[in-house]
Protein backbone atom coordinates (compact mmCIF):
# COMPACT_ATOMS: atom_id res chain seq x y z
CA UNK A 1 0.00 0.00 0.00
CA UNK A 2 1.40 3.55 -1.10
CA UNK A 3 0.43 7.01 -0.82
CA UNK A 4 1.00 10.23 -2.92
CA UNK A 5 1.71 13.58 -1.44
CA UNK A 6 1.27 16.30 -3.88
CA UNK A 7 2.25 14.10 -6.72
CA UNK A 8 5.20 11.72 -4.81
CA UNK A 9 4.45 8.69 -4.23
CA UNK A 10 5.59 7.41 -0.57
CA UNK A 11 7.02 4.01 -0.13
CA UNK A 12 7.41 2.76 3.52
CA UNK A 13 11.10 2.86 2.31
CA UNK A 14 11.16 6.51 1.86
CA UNK A 15 8.60 6.81 4.84
CA UNK A 16 11.81 5.19 7.47
CA UNK A 17 14.63 7.36 5.38
CA UNK A 18 12.15 10.77 6.20
CA UNK A 19 11.58 9.50 9.78
CA UNK A 20 15.36 9.06 10.19
CA UNK A 21 16.17 12.32 8.47
CA UNK A 22 13.61 14.63 11.20
CA UNK A 23 15.13 13.16 13.93
CA UNK A 24 18.92 13.97 13.26
CA UNK A 25 17.29 17.53 12.11
CA UNK A 26 15.58 17.32 15.84
CA UNK A 27 19.06 16.53 17.50
CA UNK A 28 20.98 18.90 16.15
CA UNK A 29 18.54 21.90 16.73
CA UNK A 30 18.21 20.53 20.24
CA UNK A 31 22.04 20.66 20.34
CA UNK A 32 22.21 23.77 19.38
CA UNK A 33 19.78 25.05 21.73
CA UNK A 34 21.58 23.83 24.58
CA UNK A 35 24.81 26.01 23.64
CA UNK A 36 25.92 29.39 25.86
CA UNK A 37 24.49 32.18 23.93
CA UNK A 38 27.19 34.15 25.41
CA UNK A 39 29.85 32.21 24.84
CA UNK A 40 28.83 31.87 20.93
CA UNK A 41 28.25 35.84 21.15
CA UNK A 42 31.00 37.16 22.55
CA UNK A 43 34.92 35.54 22.46
CA UNK A 44 36.08 37.69 24.85
CA UNK A 45 34.27 35.87 27.59
CA UNK A 46 37.05 32.94 28.28
CA UNK A 47 35.10 29.62 28.21
CA UNK A 48 35.88 27.34 31.29
CA UNK A 49 39.35 25.00 31.32
CA UNK A 50 40.41 26.75 28.45
CA UNK A 51 44.38 27.55 28.20
CA UNK A 52 44.92 31.34 27.83
CA UNK A 53 47.55 33.46 26.90
CA UNK A 54 48.61 36.94 28.97
CA UNK A 55 51.24 39.58 27.16
CA UNK A 56 51.93 42.69 29.71
CA UNK A 57 52.72 45.85 28.29
CA UNK A 58 54.45 49.00 30.13
CA UNK A 59 53.26 52.13 29.73
CA UNK A 60 55.83 54.75 31.66
CA UNK A 61 56.87 58.05 31.49
CA UNK A 62 54.71 60.79 29.59
CA UNK A 63 51.46 59.89 27.62
CA UNK A 64 52.05 61.47 24.47
CA UNK A 65 51.52 60.48 20.93
CA UNK A 66 54.85 58.32 20.92
CA UNK A 67 53.20 56.07 23.87
CA UNK A 68 49.95 56.00 21.92
CA UNK A 69 51.96 54.43 18.61
CA UNK A 70 53.84 52.31 20.57
CA UNK A 71 51.11 50.91 22.15
CA UNK A 72 48.94 50.00 19.06
CA UNK A 73 52.47 48.21 18.06
CA UNK A 74 52.88 45.92 20.62
CA UNK A 75 49.43 45.13 21.34
CA UNK A 76 48.93 43.73 17.56
CA UNK A 77 51.77 42.50 18.53
CA UNK A 78 50.60 40.67 21.29
CA UNK A 79 47.50 39.31 19.62
CA UNK A 80 49.23 38.11 16.84
CA UNK A 81 51.29 36.07 19.14
CA UNK A 82 47.69 34.84 20.88
CA UNK A 83 47.66 36.44 23.61
CA UNK A 84 44.08 37.27 24.58
CA UNK A 85 45.03 39.19 28.37
CA UNK A 86 46.62 41.87 27.68
CA UNK A 87 47.94 43.60 30.98
CA UNK A 88 48.85 47.14 30.66
CA UNK A 89 51.97 48.26 33.57
CA UNK A 90 51.23 51.79 34.51
CA UNK A 91 53.45 54.15 35.62
CA UNK A 92 53.02 57.44 34.83
CA UNK A 93 51.80 61.08 36.63
CA UNK A 94 50.22 61.82 33.47
CA UNK A 95 50.32 63.64 29.80
CA UNK A 96 48.77 64.93 26.78
CA UNK A 97 44.72 65.00 26.90
CA UNK A 98 44.69 64.27 23.04
CA UNK A 99 47.08 61.27 23.23
CA UNK A 100 45.46 60.11 26.49
CA UNK A 101 41.68 60.39 24.78
CA UNK A 102 43.16 58.47 21.57
CA UNK A 103 44.13 55.42 24.16
CA UNK A 104 41.15 55.17 25.15
CA UNK A 105 39.07 55.17 22.44
CA UNK A 106 41.76 52.34 21.24
CA UNK A 107 41.01 50.22 24.47
CA UNK A 108 37.37 50.32 24.39
CA UNK A 109 36.43 50.55 20.65
CA UNK A 110 39.09 48.40 19.00
CA UNK A 111 41.66 46.48 21.56
CA UNK A 112 38.57 44.84 23.80
CA UNK A 113 36.66 43.05 21.08
CA UNK A 114 40.11 41.56 20.67
CA UNK A 115 41.70 40.45 23.92
CA UNK A 116 40.84 41.20 27.92
CA UNK A 117 42.80 44.63 28.65
CA UNK A 118 43.60 44.81 32.20
CA UNK A 119 45.32 48.15 33.77
CA UNK A 120 47.77 46.66 36.56
CA UNK A 121 48.64 49.96 38.58
CA UNK A 122 52.38 49.23 39.37
CA UNK A 123 53.46 53.09 41.11
CA UNK A 124 50.81 55.34 40.14
CA UNK A 125 48.10 56.71 37.49
CA UNK A 126 47.47 60.14 37.68
CA UNK A 127 45.67 62.40 35.54
CA UNK A 128 45.88 61.01 32.09
CA UNK A 129 47.23 57.87 33.31
CA UNK A 130 43.72 57.54 35.55
CA UNK A 131 41.88 57.98 31.91
CA UNK A 132 43.84 55.12 30.10
CA UNK A 133 43.31 52.89 33.31
CA UNK A 134 39.64 53.39 33.86
CA UNK A 135 39.39 52.62 29.89
CA UNK A 136 40.68 49.34 30.22
CA UNK A 137 38.33 46.34 31.19
CA UNK A 138 39.77 45.38 34.77
CA UNK A 139 42.17 47.66 37.10
CA UNK A 140 44.46 45.53 39.41
CA UNK A 141 45.89 47.80 41.92
CA UNK A 142 49.64 46.91 43.50
CA UNK A 143 49.37 47.68 47.10
CA UNK A 144 50.32 51.07 47.89
CA UNK A 145 49.19 52.84 44.91
CA UNK A 146 47.09 55.56 43.91
CA UNK A 147 44.60 56.50 40.95
CA UNK A 148 43.07 59.98 40.24
CA UNK A 149 43.56 63.47 40.55
CA UNK A 150 42.55 64.17 36.90
CA UNK A 151 41.04 68.03 36.77
CA UNK A 152 42.32 69.70 34.48
CA UNK A 153 44.30 73.39 35.36
CA UNK A 154 45.68 76.26 33.70
CA UNK A 155 49.50 77.37 32.14
CA UNK A 156 50.96 78.12 35.65
CA UNK A 157 49.00 75.76 38.13
CA UNK A 158 46.49 78.11 38.93
CA UNK A 159 42.98 76.36 39.18
CA UNK A 160 40.10 77.22 36.50
CA UNK A 161 37.44 78.93 37.74
CA UNK A 162 33.77 79.15 36.54
CA UNK A 163 32.71 78.77 32.78
CA UNK A 164 36.43 77.82 31.77
CA UNK A 165 36.68 75.79 34.45
CA UNK A 166 33.37 73.66 33.57
CA UNK A 167 34.46 74.00 29.60
CA UNK A 168 37.82 72.05 30.22
CA UNK A 169 36.95 69.69 32.44
CA UNK A 170 33.47 69.12 30.39
CA UNK A 171 35.25 67.03 27.58
CA UNK A 172 37.70 65.03 30.54
CA UNK A 173 34.99 64.13 32.44
CA UNK A 174 33.15 62.60 29.44
CA UNK A 175 35.72 60.47 28.42
CA UNK A 176 35.90 59.14 31.92
CA UNK A 177 31.75 58.59 31.86
CA UNK A 178 32.25 56.94 28.57
CA UNK A 179 35.05 54.62 30.04
CA UNK A 180 32.43 54.22 33.32
CA UNK A 181 29.65 52.88 31.09
CA UNK A 182 32.11 50.48 28.80
CA UNK A 183 33.72 48.91 31.67
CA UNK A 184 31.25 48.99 34.64
CA UNK A 185 32.95 51.55 37.18
CA UNK A 186 31.35 53.76 39.52
CA UNK A 187 30.32 56.72 37.45
CA UNK A 188 29.83 59.28 40.05
CA UNK A 189 33.24 58.45 41.10
CA UNK A 190 35.57 58.47 37.71
CA UNK A 191 33.78 61.80 37.68
CA UNK A 192 34.92 63.21 40.63
CA UNK A 193 38.42 62.26 39.84
CA UNK A 194 38.06 65.30 37.19
CA UNK A 195 35.39 67.98 38.78
CA UNK A 196 36.28 69.86 42.49
CA UNK A 197 32.47 70.68 42.41
CA UNK A 198 31.27 67.30 42.82
CA UNK A 199 30.23 65.48 46.13
CA UNK A 200 29.48 61.98 45.62
CA UNK A 201 27.76 59.48 48.67
CA UNK A 202 27.87 55.94 48.41
CA UNK A 203 24.63 54.39 49.64
CA UNK A 204 23.54 51.01 50.58
CA UNK A 205 20.75 49.47 48.65
CA UNK A 206 18.79 47.42 50.96
CA UNK A 207 17.16 45.11 48.51
CA UNK A 208 20.69 44.17 46.79
CA UNK A 209 22.84 44.04 50.03
CA UNK A 210 25.02 46.24 47.88
CA UNK A 211 26.47 49.79 47.44
CA UNK A 212 26.15 52.19 44.89
CA UNK A 213 27.55 55.68 44.73
CA UNK A 214 25.72 58.74 43.75
CA UNK A 215 26.23 62.55 43.69
CA UNK A 216 24.69 65.12 45.55
CA UNK A 217 21.82 65.63 43.17
CA UNK A 218 21.17 62.30 42.31
CA UNK A 219 20.80 60.96 45.88
CA UNK A 220 17.99 58.64 45.77
CA UNK A 221 15.02 59.10 47.91
CA UNK A 222 12.99 55.86 48.71
CA UNK A 223 14.07 55.34 52.37
CA UNK A 224 12.35 51.74 51.94
CA UNK A 225 15.32 50.70 49.02
CA UNK A 226 18.01 52.64 50.55
CA UNK A 227 19.77 53.11 53.85
CA UNK A 228 19.91 57.16 52.98
CA UNK A 229 20.29 57.33 57.43
CA UNK A 230 23.68 55.43 56.60
CA UNK A 231 25.03 57.08 53.61
CA UNK A 232 28.60 57.86 53.10
CA UNK A 233 30.40 60.98 51.84
CA UNK A 234 33.49 59.50 49.78
CA UNK A 235 34.40 62.90 48.39
CA UNK A 236 33.06 66.90 49.09
CA UNK A 237 32.85 69.21 46.62
CA UNK A 238 36.28 70.90 48.03
CA UNK A 239 38.50 68.35 46.80
CA UNK A 240 39.65 66.00 43.42
CA UNK A 241 39.23 62.41 44.05
CA UNK A 242 42.24 60.43 44.75
CA UNK A 243 42.43 56.68 45.95
CA UNK A 244 45.05 54.76 47.49
CA UNK A 245 44.50 50.54 46.10
CA UNK A 246 42.53 49.37 49.28
CA UNK A 247 40.13 52.19 48.80
CA UNK A 248 39.84 52.00 45.27
CA UNK A 249 39.17 48.36 45.75
CA UNK A 250 36.61 49.14 48.03
CA UNK A 251 34.48 51.29 46.39
CA UNK A 252 34.67 48.85 43.19
CA UNK A 253 37.22 50.98 40.66
CA UNK A 254 39.77 48.37 41.52
CA UNK A 255 38.69 44.59 40.87
CA UNK A 256 42.17 43.45 42.79
CA UNK A 257 44.44 44.60 45.35
CA UNK A 258 47.80 42.54 44.73
CA UNK A 259 51.94 42.05 45.63
CA UNK A 260 53.03 41.82 42.14
CA UNK A 261 52.27 41.67 38.36
CA UNK A 262 52.35 37.40 39.07
CA UNK A 263 49.40 37.84 41.64
CA UNK A 264 47.53 39.67 39.33
CA UNK A 265 47.54 36.91 36.58
CA UNK A 266 46.42 34.62 39.27
CA UNK A 267 43.63 36.19 40.15
CA UNK A 268 42.49 36.64 36.50
CA UNK A 269 42.77 32.84 36.05
CA UNK A 270 41.02 32.84 39.32
CA UNK A 271 38.24 34.81 38.54
CA UNK A 272 37.72 33.95 35.15
CA UNK A 273 38.32 30.02 35.65
CA UNK A 274 41.04 30.49 33.17
CA UNK A 275 44.56 28.14 33.17
CA UNK A 276 47.32 30.62 31.45
CA UNK A 277 49.25 28.46 29.36
CA UNK A 278 52.99 29.80 29.84
CA UNK A 279 55.15 32.75 31.36
CA UNK A 280 53.22 35.88 30.21
CA UNK A 281 54.92 37.65 27.10
CA UNK A 282 56.78 41.30 27.79
CA UNK A 283 56.57 43.51 25.18
CA UNK A 284 58.75 46.70 25.76
CA UNK A 285 59.59 49.43 23.55
CA UNK A 286 61.61 48.90 20.86
CA UNK A 287 64.90 50.74 20.55
CA UNK A 288 63.42 53.10 17.73
CA UNK A 289 60.94 54.33 19.81
CA UNK A 290 62.93 54.34 23.12
CA UNK A 291 65.40 56.89 20.69
CA UNK A 292 62.54 59.29 19.60
CA UNK A 293 61.38 59.77 23.05
CA UNK A 294 64.91 60.43 24.57
CA UNK A 295 65.22 62.74 21.79
CA UNK A 296 62.48 64.78 23.26
CA UNK A 297 64.20 64.96 26.43
CA UNK A 298 64.59 68.43 27.01
CA UNK A 299 68.70 68.38 27.76
CA UNK A 300 68.73 66.15 24.29
CA UNK A 301 66.94 68.85 22.67
CA UNK A 302 69.02 71.23 23.88
CA UNK A 303 72.24 69.88 22.86
CA UNK A 304 70.83 69.29 19.76
CA UNK A 305 69.68 73.06 19.17
CA UNK A 306 73.57 74.21 20.53
CA UNK A 307 75.42 71.84 17.93
CA UNK A 308 73.14 72.73 14.99
CA UNK A 309 73.55 76.89 15.39
CA UNK A 310 77.24 76.20 16.22
CA UNK A 311 77.48 74.49 12.70
CA UNK A 312 75.75 77.24 10.90
CA UNK A 313 78.13 79.68 12.80
CA UNK A 314 81.26 77.88 11.54
CA UNK A 315 79.75 77.13 7.97
CA UNK A 316 78.89 81.16 7.91
CA UNK A 317 82.58 81.60 8.80
CA UNK A 318 84.14 79.41 6.07
CA UNK A 319 84.01 79.75 2.35
CA UNK A 320 82.00 76.86 0.01
CA UNK A 321 79.36 74.50 2.02
CA UNK A 322 80.92 71.86 3.65
CA UNK A 323 81.15 69.63 6.84
CA UNK A 324 79.47 72.23 9.08
CA UNK A 325 75.98 72.78 7.04
CA UNK A 326 75.52 69.10 6.99
CA UNK A 327 76.15 68.61 10.36
CA UNK A 328 72.95 71.58 11.12
CA UNK A 329 70.67 70.39 8.54
CA UNK A 330 70.90 66.66 10.35
CA UNK A 331 70.51 68.34 13.90
CA UNK A 332 67.40 69.84 13.15
CA UNK A 333 65.94 67.21 10.77
CA UNK A 334 66.59 64.80 13.97
CA UNK A 335 64.92 67.77 16.45
CA UNK A 336 62.01 68.99 14.70
CA UNK A 337 61.44 65.07 13.23
CA UNK A 338 61.56 63.54 16.77
CA UNK A 339 59.04 65.86 18.03
CA UNK A 340 56.86 65.68 14.67
CA UNK A 341 56.74 61.89 15.89
CA UNK A 342 55.92 62.02 19.07
CA UNK A 343 53.02 64.65 18.03
CA UNK A 344 55.43 67.78 19.84
CA UNK A 345 55.47 69.09 16.51
CA UNK A 346 52.98 69.62 13.63
CA UNK A 347 53.67 69.99 9.36
CA UNK A 348 53.41 74.04 9.40
CA UNK A 349 55.75 74.51 12.26
CA UNK A 350 58.35 72.65 9.71
CA UNK A 351 57.33 74.34 7.05
CA UNK A 352 57.68 77.32 8.93
CA UNK A 353 60.97 76.41 9.47
CA UNK A 354 62.17 75.61 6.46
CA UNK A 355 60.81 78.52 5.24
CA UNK A 356 62.82 80.83 7.56
CA UNK A 357 66.07 79.48 6.14
CA UNK A 358 65.43 79.72 3.30
CA UNK A 359 64.75 83.16 3.62
CA UNK A 360 68.03 83.47 5.62
CA UNK A 361 69.98 81.92 2.98
CA UNK A 362 68.52 84.02 0.41
CA UNK A 363 69.13 87.27 2.30
CA UNK A 364 73.21 86.09 3.11
CA UNK A 365 73.58 84.87 -0.37
CA UNK A 366 72.08 86.93 -3.07
CA UNK A 367 70.58 89.87 -1.70
CA UNK A 368 73.16 92.52 -0.84
CA UNK A 369 72.98 94.34 3.00
CA UNK A 370 70.79 92.92 5.65
CA UNK A 371 67.09 93.98 5.01
CA UNK A 372 63.56 92.20 5.59
CA UNK A 373 64.28 89.09 4.12
CA UNK A 374 66.98 88.21 6.95
CA UNK A 375 64.31 89.68 9.41
CA UNK A 376 61.64 87.42 8.57
CA UNK A 377 63.90 84.57 8.02
CA UNK A 378 65.02 84.65 11.90
CA UNK A 379 61.26 85.73 12.59
CA UNK A 380 60.28 82.58 11.00
CA UNK A 381 62.98 80.05 12.73
CA UNK A 382 62.19 81.80 16.29
CA UNK A 383 58.73 80.81 15.94
CA UNK A 384 58.85 77.09 14.97
CA UNK A 385 61.23 76.90 17.03
CA UNK A 386 58.97 78.11 19.83
CA UNK A 387 56.04 76.28 18.57
CA UNK A 388 57.78 72.76 18.60
CA UNK A 389 57.76 73.44 22.68
CA UNK A 390 54.05 73.61 22.72
CA UNK A 391 52.31 70.28 22.32
CA UNK A 392 49.34 71.51 19.92
CA UNK A 393 47.41 70.25 16.90
CA UNK A 394 47.77 72.12 13.96
CA UNK A 395 44.73 74.15 13.65
CA UNK A 396 45.77 75.24 17.28
CA UNK A 397 48.16 78.35 17.94
CA UNK A 398 51.18 77.34 19.71
CA UNK A 399 50.06 78.53 22.90
CA UNK A 400 49.84 76.54 26.71
CA UNK A 401 46.34 76.40 27.74
CA UNK A 402 44.94 74.44 30.26
CA UNK A 403 45.58 70.28 30.45
CA UNK A 404 46.53 67.61 32.55
CA UNK A 405 48.70 68.53 35.62
CA UNK A 406 49.58 71.77 33.58
CA UNK A 407 51.24 69.65 31.12
CA UNK A 408 52.17 72.13 28.44
CA UNK A 409 53.39 74.90 30.58
CA UNK A 410 55.72 72.15 31.87
CA UNK A 411 56.89 70.81 28.33
CA UNK A 412 57.53 74.75 27.58
CA UNK A 413 59.05 75.41 30.06
CA UNK A 414 61.75 72.26 30.20
CA UNK A 415 62.14 73.12 26.58
CA UNK A 416 62.60 76.78 26.92
CA UNK A 417 65.32 76.27 29.52
CA UNK A 418 66.99 73.98 27.81
CA UNK A 419 67.38 75.74 24.43
CA UNK A 420 68.23 78.73 26.53
CA UNK A 421 70.88 77.09 27.77
CA UNK A 422 71.70 75.36 24.29
CA UNK A 423 72.23 79.13 23.11
CA UNK A 424 74.51 80.09 25.85
CA UNK A 425 76.74 76.79 25.06
CA UNK A 426 76.93 78.06 21.31
CA UNK A 427 78.18 81.30 22.69
CA UNK A 428 80.99 80.04 24.94
CA UNK A 429 82.14 77.31 21.95
CA UNK A 430 82.17 80.18 19.51
CA UNK A 431 84.00 82.49 21.79
CA UNK A 432 86.29 79.40 22.27
CA UNK A 433 86.72 77.83 18.82
CA UNK A 434 87.62 82.04 17.49
CA UNK A 435 90.12 82.40 20.56
CA UNK A 436 91.51 79.96 22.15
CA UNK A 437 90.97 76.52 20.44
CA UNK A 438 93.75 76.92 18.23
CA UNK A 439 95.92 77.42 20.69
CA UNK A 440 95.47 73.70 22.99
CA UNK A 441 97.76 70.88 21.97
CA UNK A 442 95.97 68.10 20.18
CA UNK A 443 93.04 70.33 19.75
CA UNK A 444 94.76 72.69 17.47
CA UNK A 445 94.35 71.16 14.09
CA UNK A 446 90.45 71.53 14.38
CA UNK A 447 91.12 75.47 13.64
CA UNK A 448 94.22 76.46 11.97
CA UNK A 449 96.15 79.38 13.61
CA UNK A 450 96.12 82.92 11.92
CA UNK A 451 99.42 83.62 10.34
CA UNK A 452 101.51 86.42 11.75
CA UNK A 453 102.98 89.02 10.04
CA UNK A 454 105.70 89.39 7.30
CA UNK A 455 106.49 86.42 5.80
CA UNK A 456 105.13 85.09 2.51
CA UNK A 457 102.66 82.43 2.94
CA UNK A 458 101.24 80.45 -0.08
CA UNK A 459 96.90 79.86 -0.32
CA UNK A 460 95.06 78.35 -2.97
CA UNK A 461 94.28 80.85 -6.19
CA UNK A 462 92.27 80.52 -9.12
CA UNK A 463 94.61 81.99 -12.26
CA UNK A 464 96.11 81.13 -15.11
CA UNK A 465 99.36 79.11 -14.48
CA UNK A 466 101.77 81.34 -15.41
CA UNK A 467 100.30 84.09 -12.91
CA UNK A 468 99.76 82.10 -10.22
CA UNK A 469 101.77 83.38 -6.94
CA UNK A 470 102.19 83.22 -3.47
CA UNK A 471 99.93 85.61 -1.32
CA UNK A 472 101.07 87.50 1.47
CA UNK A 473 99.44 89.49 4.38
CA UNK A 474 99.12 92.95 3.20
CA UNK A 475 98.34 92.37 0.11
CA UNK A 476 95.60 94.44 -1.60
CA UNK A 477 92.55 93.31 -4.26
CA UNK A 478 88.70 94.13 -5.24
CA UNK A 479 86.37 92.31 -4.37
CA UNK A 480 84.62 90.71 -7.38
CA UNK A 481 81.34 89.09 -5.87
CA UNK A 482 79.72 90.03 -2.75
CA UNK A 483 81.35 88.83 0.44
CA UNK A 484 79.04 87.77 3.06
CA UNK A 485 81.24 86.96 4.71
CA UNK A 486 82.37 84.27 1.67
CA UNK A 487 83.53 85.30 -1.66
CA UNK A 488 85.75 85.96 -4.23
CA UNK A 489 87.99 88.84 -4.76
CA UNK A 490 90.90 89.41 -7.45
CA UNK A 491 94.25 90.20 -5.77
CA UNK A 492 96.78 91.16 -8.44
CA UNK A 493 96.04 89.07 -11.34
CA UNK A 494 94.95 86.07 -9.33
CA UNK A 495 90.87 85.14 -8.15
CA UNK A 496 91.26 84.29 -4.40
CA UNK A 497 88.53 82.64 -2.65
CA UNK A 498 88.54 85.03 0.70
CA UNK A 499 85.81 85.28 3.82
CA UNK A 500 85.17 88.89 4.45
CA UNK A 501 86.57 90.26 7.98
CA UNK A 502 82.79 91.02 9.14
CA UNK A 503 79.46 89.56 7.58
CA UNK A 504 79.49 92.03 5.07
CA UNK A 505 81.67 93.81 1.97
CA UNK A 506 79.84 94.89 -1.05
CA UNK A 507 81.04 94.02 -4.55
CA UNK A 508 84.01 96.27 -6.33
CA UNK A 509 85.33 97.08 -2.80
CA UNK A 510 88.77 97.72 -2.37
CA UNK A 511 90.01 94.57 0.18
CA UNK A 512 93.01 93.97 1.98
CA UNK A 513 94.68 90.29 3.30
CA UNK A 514 94.76 90.46 6.64
CA UNK A 515 95.19 86.73 7.69
CA UNK A 516 95.75 83.74 5.75
CA UNK A 517 94.81 80.55 7.49
CA UNK A 518 96.12 77.44 5.24
CA UNK A 519 93.71 77.88 2.19
CA UNK A 520 91.55 80.13 4.02
CA UNK A 521 91.97 84.03 3.22
CA UNK A 522 91.01 86.79 5.07
CA UNK A 523 90.22 90.33 3.72
CA UNK A 524 89.17 93.77 5.27
CA UNK A 525 87.36 96.60 3.46
CA UNK A 526 89.54 99.17 2.39
CA UNK A 527 88.19 102.74 3.79
CA UNK A 528 89.21 105.41 1.86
Amino acid sequence: MSDAINGVKITPMRTKLLLILSCAIIQSGAAIAELDPISVLDPNIPADDANSKAAIITCTGLIDDGLYQSIQRRANTAIDMGADYIIFEIETYGGLVKSADDISKYFIHDLAKRARTVAYINTEAISAGAMISVSCQDIIMRHNTTIGDSAPIQMGGQALEDVEREKAESFIRSVFERAAQANNYPEALLEAMVSRHIKVWRVKNTETDSYEFFKDENLPKDSNVFDLNGKELVDNENEILTLTARKAHEYGVARAVVGNVNEAISFLAKRDKVEFSATPIRLEPNWSEQLVRMLNHPSVSGLLFMVAILAVYIELKTPGIGLPGLVAVICFAILFGSRFLTGLATWWEIAVFAIGMILLSIEIFVLPGFGIAGVLGIACILISIFAILVPNRPDELPWPKYDFDDVQWQILSNGAWAFSLGFLGFLVLAYVLSKYLPKRGVLAGLVLAPATGGPILEADISAPPETQGRLKIGDEGIAVTILRPAGRARIGESIVDVVAQGDYITKDSKVKIIQIQGNRVVVRKIIE
